[in-house]
Order: structure tokens, then sequence, then C-alpha cells
């Protein structure tokens, strides 16, 4: 149950019988197959729906800022050659360079 507590705005003290964490509450819509698949997915994973869309949202920030880390490195440094992207892809075990610049 959501108490007042000086200092947190928006956030809402959340306790079970061993943690108390600060939380921010939102309310999100969205197309009824995709909350469907959510759901799906957490159940799928067994976790909350609110924890899959918080993880979902973390990996979304993390990926939007390893982008953007690139995207300074290359104009420091230069593009990315093949051979760095088929190492990268390779320890990563994705598919190389060669094989996304084909299609």
């Amino acid at each position: 149950m959501p108490r007042d507590h000086p200092g947190l705005g928006l956030h809402t003290i959340v306790c079970d019988m061993t943690v108390c964490m600060q939380v921010d509450r939102l309310s999100v819509t969205m197309d009824p197959e995709l909350g469907q698949a959510v759901r799906d997915a957490a159940a799928r994973s067994g976790i909350s729906v609110s924890r899959w869309l918080s993880q979902a949202a973390s990996d979304h920030l993390r990926n939007e800022l390893l982008g953007a880390a690139l995207e300074v490195w290359e104009a420091e440094q230069g593009p990315f050659t093949d051979d760095e992207l088929d190492a990268a892809a390779r320890v990563l075990g994705v598919s190389g360079a060669n094989s996304r610049r084909a299609s």
C-alpha cells in the first residue's frame, strides 16, 4: 500500500516481507495483441508484467546508450572495419559484418 513519504514526489514505497524500495508507478497503453504477448512473455519468464516491462525498458535504454557510444567511437576513430565487426560478431555469437552487408 502506498505511503506518503516527504521528498519522494511521484514515487511509491513498496514493501514485501524483507525489502522496501522506491518505485515509479506508470500507466501504459498498448494494442491488445501486444499486451497479451507481454503477459504471455512475463508468464513464461515466471515474473510479473511490471518486472518484464521494466527489464525490457532497461534493455532498450542500455542499447540506446551503447549505440550512442559506438557512434562517438566511430566519429573519433573512423568506421569499424569488416574484420573488427566479424571479430565482435564471433564474440557475441551473431552473424558477421559480411552477412549483414549482403542483405
